[in-house]
């Protein structure tokens, strides 16, 4: 029987098989990197909100403690976001004609809440205590960045699982003293990793391999 492929159909069949493989790896890698994008992560992109808030002017320029306006922050799951009277008690005073505050004045008029747009929200599957971390030795500036040089305010983090994870593996790369927890300017000294390490004795830190069981986080 004659022959019905050309022996070169050989080797065209093998540089397809591989050409589809270094495809479906390339199509994959490109889905990864689109994933940790800023366009999936919103990392850096400011946020529109009702009012024009910038934490560069209160907490840099004001020097107003981040646990001023967060007032849950280091006692409950949520840091919480600012009720209106607290922004009111400043700017029943200052700023009280300001078009930019309308919102604020209406929302105190009226009793309805600010309706502010969240910059880091997990979605509903991941649970996340927000003093834990906190009495743990986990600053604000490890997780929400510098926020007291954003004039609006954008998230620093991805805050997707493999960011998570590289802390829970490794939490002494990133605890520092709980003097420090609110101190934006605080950077790791050169023995980061030693004094880390200590700190997760003295405050308890659960052993790396438990913090990166599933039911940590999923519940």
């Amino acid at each position: 029987m004659a022959q019905l492929f050309h022996p070169r159909s050989n080797a065209l069949s093998r540089a397809s098989i591989f050409g589809a493989v270094l495809l479906l790896g390339g199509l994959g890698w490109v889905a990864s990197e689109v994933e940790r994008s800023p366009y999936v992560t919103a990392v850096g992109v400011p946020r529109q909100q009702p009012v024009q808030f910038s934490h560069e002017h209160h907490v840099r320029g004001l020097g107003i403690d981040c646990r001023y306006c967060h007032t849950s922050v280091q006692d409950s799951s949520f840091a919480g976001i600012p009720p209106t009277k607290i922004c009111m008690s400043c700017h029943s005073q200052i700023w009280t004609n300001a078009a930019l505050l309308e919102p604020v004045r209406e929302s105190w008029r009226t009793g309805r809440p600010i309706e502010w747009t969240r910059v880091n929200n997990l979605p509903d599957f991941v649970y996340f205590n927000h003093d834990i971390h906190v009495a743990k030795g986990v600053g604000c500036s490890t997780c929400h960045g510098r926020v007291d040089q954003m004039r609006l305010t954008s998230a620093a983090a991805t805050l997707q699982m493999e960011w998570c994870l590289n802390c829970h593996r490794e939490p002494q790369r990133y605890l520092r003293p709980r003097s420090e927890i609110f101190n934006m300017e605080w950077t790791p000294p050169a023995d980061q990793l030693d004094r880390g390490a200590e700190l997760a004795g003295l405050y308890h830190v659960a052993n790396p391999q438990l913090m990166q069981n599933c039911s940590v986080c999923h519940r």
